[in-house]
């Protein structure tokens, strides 16, 4: 799967389960850890559990496996780690208290809306 359609697919997939606060940071030239991260927000400990395993379930099963993933046992932040990729899956008071998007303010960020 192409980068740019990965990330495409995640967007889509976060909201079929209602993430909320959906933004894609793209990092190409800013960094070599990955070229996009996609946030989001979960409210519950089970809608952030339920958005990581809808995402990589249905990746899996068109062919994108992710590479690593952590946070599954506290449920505060989920990282799902597609190499070119990476997923974050917050709660609301840890996004805040991160504020990842203020961490890599030189990135080109788009908050993303659910169209269907």
């Amino acid at each position: 799967m192409e980068t740019t359609e990965l990330v495409n697919r995640i967007i889509e997939l976060s909201f079929e389960k209602k993430a909320h606060h959906v933004v894609k940071m793209d990092l190409r030239g800013l960094s070599d850890v990955a070229d996009y991260f996609i946030l989001m927000t979960g409210d519950s400990d089970v809608q952030v559990r339920t958005l990581a395993g809808h995402i990589e379930g249905e990746l899996r099963d068109e062919g994108a496996r992710v590479w690593k993933r952590e946070g599954l046992e506290q449920l505060n932040w989920v990282l799902l780690d597609y190499v070119e990729v990476v997923v974050h899956i917050f709660r609301p008071e840890i996004r805040e208290y991160y504020d990842i998007e203020r961490l890599w303010a030189d990135a080109e960020i788009t908050e993303v809306e659910d169209h269907a």
